[in-house]
């Protein structure tokens, strides 16, 4: 997400399996800057979400990506992963 010279990082989740799980939302922008955020969904089936925390861009729109990770409880050795879902850069502009 950009607004204006801010980059931040959100996911959108609905935890219907009545567990606890873990998730751990990544943003990466240029240079190897990074901002971590781990996530706690509730076992609950109302939608909610994970947003990293608003910084400055570093770099051209669209230079940053991130990654959110889904994974089930337990020993964070043996937890499964269930879900991993990364962005897009938007394709460039053709005139």
């Amino acid at each position: 997400m950009t607004r204006g010279d801010a980059v931040w990082a959100r996911v959108y989740y609905r935890n219907a399996t009545g567990e606890e799980l873990r998730s751990l939302l990544t943003l990466m922008g240029p240079g190897g800057r990074t901002v971590e955020l781990h996530c706690a969904p509730a076992a609950h089936d109302e939608p909610d979400t994970c947003e990293t925390p608003r910084v400055p861009s570093s770099g051209p729109t669209g230079s940053a990506t991130a990654v959110a990770e889904f994974v089930g409880a337990g020993p964070v050795a043996e937890a499964p992963l269930l879900l991993r879902a990364g962005s897009e850069r938007a394709p460039e502009a053709r005139g």
